[in-house]
């Protein structure tokens, strides 16, 4: 997009909620990785998805994360689901809010959509845990 390449103010402050939510790491990889065939793409989502949507106010970063959970499992977007349950350790969602959030994709969108992303979600929770468990002792050996 033309008005990222100037460094619009929605570009801004998309790239700060990307970062906020995604983490630096994950959104400095994307950036890193990207192309001239994908930066475009790129400048977009960061733009329009996390300038204009998810920088809205109104809702929480909390609240923005349920739903994004919910719709990318009702849709089958696996890889999106799996990014989105790790962002909720900087959104605030607990475990507790993806368990609801995936109860109405099983009633409102199909219950193998909701068992798949459960099933994903599990598994994410499983190496959040796990990396949270070796930070621990990593600090505890200093």
């Amino acid at each position: 997009m033309a008005d990222a390449q100037f460094g619009s103010d929605r570009y801004r402050q998309g790239m700060a909620t990307r970062r906020k939510v995604l983490g630096e790491a994950h959104v400095d990889r994307a950036q890193a990785a990207a192309t001239a065939f994908d930066r475009p793409f790129q400048d977009l989502i960061t733009e329009a998805a996390w300038g204009t949507v998810w920088s809205r106010p109104g809702w929480t970063l909390r609240e923005r994360s349920m739903v994004t959970i919910a719709l990318l499992a009702a849709l089958g977007q696996d890889d999106e689901v799996a990014m989105h349950v790790r962002a909720t350790a900087n959104t605030g969602a607990t475990r507790e809010d993806v368990c609801e959030a995936l109860l109405h994709v099983a009633i409102y969108a199909g219950v193998p959509a909701a068992n798949h992303a459960i099933r994903i979600a599990k598994q994410v929770f499983q190496e959040m845990d796990a990396g949270s468990a070796a930070e621990s002792q990593a600090g505890g050996k200093r």
